[in-house]
């Protein structure tokens, strides 16, 4: 297996016309989860995924399970719970700048996971174990099983990957950054945004917030830009450089643009490339993400990604 993840999907409902939900008859269902968008990113290019979660014995949670395995991704360490139902979330645009979030998460099945539920050689047999910050955010068994999970990489030499993905509505400030930055201390590789470091070490330098990283043992820190590209910092800075990003002419859907960016650097690294060339696929990915509605839909299968770079590495991204 080339990545594996743990984390929780869910299913996204969104009204088929503007306005407040309370005037909402007719909806459009798509799955919606971290860590799974990047692992479906991977496994569109081809590479071997895996996730581990939990899900509720319920239409939702078959709707998932049959939608990641349908992208490629092993589903043979979901489990089901019979006792706890697949979260939801409802995304309300009542205008172009007025979006609400609504989750109906709470004691959810993939908040129910424990560290019973991982199988050491499952995570062993990974080359890369990709982790973000909301499944630790989500119950104190989650965080036991994402330590757990870092433990059994680390001991088989399984390199950990670390997105933040800062959710502030998960948890207070103060678990929040002790939890997140004791995960980043335990990565061989970290991929904050220029946000993320400021909530972590309260400034928006990126260059000193990779030193902070390093600070804690972290072998590669890249720092996310946004349209700016990103920012990379190798063997404690010994290696560093800025990878420009690509302008995207039309914005369509900017979320998800980060998971597609793991998924580009993730398999930059799988095929051989060096740090600045994967950050660089990363960053193709992430703007091809936002062209398109939805986190996972513009995620890019070889062909079209080799098609991007061909007649598309110029400056602006048409799709």
């Amino acid at each position: 297996m080339d990545v594996i993840s743990i984390g929780e999907t869910m299913v996204l409902f969104t009204p088929n016309t503007m306005g407040k939900m309370r005037y909402s008859n007719q909806y459009t269902t798509r799955i919606a989860g971290a860590e799974t968008n990047t692992l479906i990113g991977l496994s569109r290019l081809g590479h071997q995924t895996g996730w581990i979660s939990q899900l509720g014995n319920d239409e939702f949670g078959a709707q998932i399970v049959t939608a990641v395995r349908g992208e490629g991704v092993d589903t043979s360490q979901v489990t089901i719970n019979e006792n706890a139902p697949t979260g939801i979330f409802f995304k309300e645009i009542v205008n172009q700048d007025n979006v609400n979030i609504y989750y109906y998460r709470k004691n959810s099945a993939a908040s129910q996971l424990s560290p019973d539920l991982l199988k050491q050689e499952y995570i062993a047999n990974a080359k890369f174990l990709y982790l973000s910050g909301i499944t630790p955010a989500l119950s104190a068994s989650c965080k036991e099983t994402i330590y757990q999970a870092i433990t059994i990489a680390r001991k088989n030499g399984v390199k950990v990957v670390f997105d933040p993905n800062l959710r502030r509505k998960l948890w207070s400030e103060e678990e929040a950054r002790e939890t997140l930055l004791s995960i980043a201390g335990q990565s061989d590789i970290v991929l904050p945004g220029i946000g993320e470091c400021e909530f972590l070490f309260e400034s928006r330098d990126y260059k000193k917030a990779a030193d902070s990283f390093h600070a804690l043992g972290v072998e590669t820190v890249i720092v996310k830009l946004g349209e700016r590209g990103a920012y990379y910092s190798t063997n404690a800075g010994a290696d560093k450089g800025h990878v420009e990003g690509f302008t995207v002419k039309t914005v369509v859907d900017p979320v998800g643009a980060g998971d597609g960016f793991a998924a580009g650097v993730l398999s930059g690294l799988l095929d051989g490339f060096p740090v600045a060339e994967a950050v660089k696929r990363g960053c193709a990915i992430g703007a091809m993400v936002c062209t398109v509605n939805g986190d996972i839909e513009g995620l890019p299968d070889r062909a079209e990604l080799h098609q991007f770079f061909d007649v598309g590495a110029r400056d602006e991204v048409k799709r």
